[in-house]
């Protein structure tokens, strides 16, 4: 995507490049704009980056534009919505203080565009004088040498990349090298410290090798220790490592390095390259513009990961993408392939996915009796090791504490006891009887016609991705809810609960074991980045986040082609209702505020009919909330009515998560209805009332995933509702709504036994015809799933 300011770019400078002419312009200093941000602080040159997230601190970057980025499809002319987009990253990156350096090609093909028109021109002219009139004839164009649509072109390149940063006020500078350069002593450091000048003055050098007088690349001409100049990527190699440069992005037609060529059959994307790793590659063909090819590149880059220089391969042409890659790998995301000298210890996300899914497929093919079993042994190992689990806790509760960055409420519930420990293993046992009528139960069974018979089966989902904040007993609970219904399940937990985490998982994988299935259910121990977890579109089938609002807001944006099942704020109401009685309304509303303000099922806004303002019961529920400390805010109506209000609620669309509150006037129960359907989130909202037809009407209109009757909002739980646990609260219209258990984490499947039956047989002219008689449901027969 392109900024409008790149747009107008490109069109400010179309004119002139369509005519050919070298554009001359000025390079204008202003104020210094990095002045404004923090600069990153760099590191001490000698190794490089261990892993994505470090990249943030990258000091000295030099990007490579490779012909296939910089060059258009008919390979005559640049690509200038996408130098634009580029050079709009560049700008930005140089104005936060770092220092920027390019290196580019694409001299040759704007050449080439150049000469062609001149030729072409040319032509024209001569073909005129000598029929006599002016019509253009069949002609023929010249095999353009690339020396010199170099030579036409270099000085068009760079009037071009001036222009353009000149827009975002920073000036370039350009650089033209040869192989010996880099090979003769007082060449290379002369070289060195003119760029070292130039970014010493805030200057971006735009470097490219002199391809109008440079001779063809000569084979295996590398020598000792030290790469040659053949192309664009060895040269953008040599020369990050002899700036001292920390990274080196290198853009490309392709999305990354692949174990084979991409588009082949099971070509996968390789995220991290170590070094050691050339001989599980199979190369494919170069680019239709370059001279390199991902070999050439693989070997730059290893050779400059030697010399202390991250390396990131990443695509520079799609049209998605362009407009942020460079900028989005030195933010640390997952975006091409990083070349690390650091191999973790354990298996990439990945693989641990792969390896969900393939164990995920035994475990769905078990007996249900066989996944009840793992359950309840996974519920006795958490009191037989209860002692363990709460030494691990305690380490995390203690480094929380000692930092003192969690809330109280977090807090709350990173922390695990013996009473939380006995509940969580009779949730589980609830569930374990739940598996033995989950996956394979047969929903509907039809006779199509003589000899054909349908039926429709619940199967897993597939792989699902559970992203959950310091809330340890979640793991235990959405590990059984996988088990049982056969789903493979990769778990990423806060890191405050790093410890408990672990001892938890290996308690589940222990559980696991005992039927085969290990690695069915996989924790992300790494440093993967939740939104690069997101964009696991092909490996995940479903991502569950158990969190704040802001947590399930941020998945939701970040998981562009995985479904999220959750809900993006808690907003619940209650409804006190002019017949409704004190005794009740001030147990509930205390209870549905105050016994876990943090929950997104505690009471955010309490709704009160007008008959009820200036009497006891007004009057009861307004000490209780001060008793409880309960900060009101008073909604539009409610501060009308009083002459010395509480602070005026900001908006009615805020979940506070805390001791505080929204308070609100309404006329009527139908009131209160339109009420929620206009500021709630759908989520839990609930009525007190004495009159049974004001509730059955309040239940039957209002909107929501959980609505109640005289009963607090703390009840929307899946162990409460007698789920044995919960995945999360969903407030979609579709699959599962409400406190979502084993019965949501299941999909179904046709399943059709005929014999030789055919579409025709049933055609207007066929022998046969449908019946589409049901028949009665029995006791499932457990079958082969995949």
């Amino acid at each position: 995507s392109l900024s409008s300011v790149s747009l107008s770019l490109c069109l400010s400078v179309c004119l002139s490049l369509s005519l050919s002419l070298p554009v001359s312009l000025s390079c204008e200093f202003s104020v210094n704009i990095s002045s404004l941000y923090t600069a990153p602080q760099g590191r001490a040159h000698g190794s490089s980056f261990a892993h994505r997230g470090e990249l943030r601190q990258a000091k000295r970057i030099v990007v490579k534009l490779g012909s296939a980025v910089v060059t258009r499809g008919d390979e005559c002319g640049l690509a200038l919505g996408r130098l634009a987009s580029i050079v709009e990253q560049v700008a930005m990156l140089q104005n936060q203080g770092r220092e920027m350096m390019i290196v580019t090609s694409g001299a040759v093909a704007f050449g080439k565009q150049r000469l062609r028109h001149e030729i072409l021109l040319s032509q024209s002219v001569r073909q005129a004088l000598h029929s006599g009139h002016n019509q253009l004839k069949d002609m023929s164009l010249p095999v353009l040498e690339a020396r010199a649509c170099a030579a036409a072109g270099q000085s068009g390149l760079m009037a071009l990349y001036e222009a353009m940063f000149t827009q975002y006020s920073t000036c370039t500078a350009q650089v033209l090298v040869t192989n010996l350069d880099f090979h003769d002593d007082q060449k290379r450091q002369n070289l060195n410290s003119t760029l070292q000048e130039l970014l010493r003055m805030n200057i971006v050098p735009i470097i490219n090798t002199n391809d109008a007088v440079v001779p063809p690349p000569e084979p295996n001409s590398d020598l000792q220790g030290v790469i040659s100049i053949k192309d664009n990527d060895s040269l953008a190699a040599r020369l990050a490592v002899e700036m001292k440069a920390d990274l080196l992005i290198a853009l490309s037609d392709v999305e990354g390095l692949y174990n084979s060529p991409p588009g082949t059959d099971d070509a996968k994307l390789i995220d991290i390259f170590y070094p050691g790793d050339q001989q599980s590659i199979t190369y494919g063909t170069k680019s239709r513009v370059g001279i390199g090819g991902m070999e050439a590149k693989v070997k730059a880059a290893l050779w400059a990961l030697q010399g202390g220089t991250s390396v990131v391969i990443a695509n520079g042409t799609h049209p998605k993408v362009t407009g942020h890659v460079i900028t989005d790998i030195v933010e640390g995301k997952k975006v091409g392939t990083f070349f690390s000298e650091i191999k973790p210890a354990g298996p990439t996300v990945e693989q641990q996915t792969e390896m969900a899914r393939n164990s995920g497929r035994t475990l769905a093919s078990l007996h249900p009796d066989q996944r009840s079993e793992i359950i309840c042994n996974l519920a006795e190992l958490l009191t037989e090791r209860k002692d363990e689990i709460l030494a691990a806790n305690k380490m995390d509760m203690d480094l929380a504490v000692n930092a003192g960055h969690l809330p109280p409420a977090m807090l709350k519930r990173l922390s695990l006891s013996p009473a939380k420990l006995n509940s969580l293993a009779i949730g589980l046992r609830q569930i374990a009887v739940a598996a033995q009528d989950s996956v394979g139960r047969v929903l509907r069974r039809t006779r199509v016609a003589h000899n054909l018979e349908l039926e429709q089966i619940t199967v897993p989902i597939g792989v699902l991705l559970v992203i959950f904040e310091a809330r340890p007993d979640c793991l235990p609970q959405v590990g059984a809810l996988a088990i049982a219904s056969g789903n493979a399940l990769l778990l990423k937990g806060g890191k405050e609960a790093a410890n408990t985490n672990r001892v938890l998982h290996q308690l589940t994988q222990e559980a696991l074991s005992m039927h085969g299935v290990r690695e069915a259910v996989q924790l992300v121990s790494t440093r993967e980045e939740v939104e690069d977890l997101c964009r696991l579109d092909k490996m995940i089938d479903l991502i569950i986040p158990r969190g704040s609002s802001q947590l399930v807001r941020d998945i939701q944006r970040a998981a562009k082609g995985i479904p999220v099942l959750g809900h993006s704020e808690g907003i619940c109401h209650v409804y006190v209702d002019s017949d409704a009685s004190i005794d009740k309304v001030i147990k509930i509303v205390r209870d549905s505020k105050c016994d876990y303000p943090a929950a997104c099922n505690a009471m955010e806004t309490l709704l009160i009919h007008r008959d009820i303002l200036r009497t006891p019961l007004f009057d009861q529920i307004i000490d209780m909330l001060r008793t409880e400390r309960v900060k009101i805010h008073a909604g539009p109506r409610f501060a009308s009515y009083l002459t010395f209000s509480p602070s005026e609620a900001k908006s009615l669309r805020i979940e506070y998560g805390d001791l505080e509150c929204c308070m609100e006037v309404v006329d009527s129960m139908h009131e209160a209805v339109d009420h929620i359907h206009k500021y709630g989130s759908s989520h839990t909202d609930v009525i007190i009332t004495e009159n049974e037809d004001t509730a059955e009407q309040f239940l039957q209109q209002l909107d929501s995933a959980c609505v109640f009757w005289n009963a607090s909002s703390r009840f929307a739980d899946g162990y409460r509702f007698g789920l044995g646990a919960e995945v999360g609260i969903s407030t979609a219209r579709i699959h599962a709504r409400g406190p979502v258990g084993l019965e949501g984490l299941l999909t179904t499947k046709w399943v059709l036994r005929g014999d030789g039956h055919t579409a025709a047989d049933f055609s207007e002219n066929g022998t046969m015809k449908y019946l589409h008689e049901n028949l009665p449901v029995g006791s499932s027969q457990q079958m082969s799933l995949f």
